[in-house]
């Protein structure tokens, strides 16, 4: 493994990226406020679980394979855009008929639930091609050759970065929660919330359709 100056200074680094506002920061806020603190907390595990396929596929050099076919990066990405877009219009729609059942006094649908929304943080950060460019780029800065397995430490070193991001997610969550029961006793706020929520996914689908390859 590297020294411990370096792996003081790859801790750090994974720090000021984990508290960031990015894609994932904003992701996790968006799911907290349309569904809760729980749904929150779980997709913020998801996109950790999530965020580990993509170290793991690394350090077995699939990443590179992926970043360094065009069809492949494109794919990939227009696959994942569209699941985060398609996860915000059903948000949208969903607060919209609640708002309707409401009016007619007919139950509200209820949440899509913390396990729903663990696997949903899954599948979108591994079908984010972003996170793997980011990884390959990263990571490799603090690997030492002569330190033994490159891919242990790799393993090791992305578990690390995805260990610190998903603490700040659940932080966000955590937030982002107590806006929402805060804001608990207006229904039509809470309404607003969901709505933009999932134009927020909707808007991070559409960033993420304008990804580009890494230059080779």
């Amino acid at each position: 493994m590297p020294d411990l100056t370096q792996i003081a200074l790859y801790v750090g680094a994974c720090v000021l990226l984990a508290i960031t506002p990015g894609p994932g920061l904003f992701y996790v806020a968006a799911r907290t406020l349309a569904g809760g603190r729980a749904e929150g907390i779980a997709s913020s595990f998801g996109t950790g679980l999530g965020g580990m396929v993509h170290v793991l596929a690394g350090a077995l050099g699939v990443s590179a394979i992926v970043l360094a076919s065009a069809q492949l990066f494109t794919l990939l990405k227009v696959i994942g855009a569209a699941y985060l877009v398609w996860i915000g219009v059903r948000t949208i729609l969903s607060a919209r008929r609640d708002a309707a059942k409401a009016l007619s006094d007919a139950p509200a649908e209820p949440p899509v639930g913390p396990r729903r929304a663990f696997r949903e943080g899954v599948v979108v950060e591994a079908l984010n091609p972003k996170t793997a460019a980011f990884f390959l780029a990263f990571i490799p800065q603090f690997v030492d050759p002569a330190s033994g397995s490159i891919a242990l430490q790799f393993l090791v070193l992305g578990f690390v970065s995805v260990a610190l991001n998903t603490l700040a997610d659940i932080f966000v969550a955590i937030a982002a929660g107590g806006i929402r029961t805060g804001a608990a006793r207006n229904p039509g706020l809470i309404r607003r919330l969901r709505q933009g929520s999932g134009g927020a996914m909707i808007a991070l689908g559409v960033g993420l359709t304008l990804a580009k390859r890494p230059a080779s």
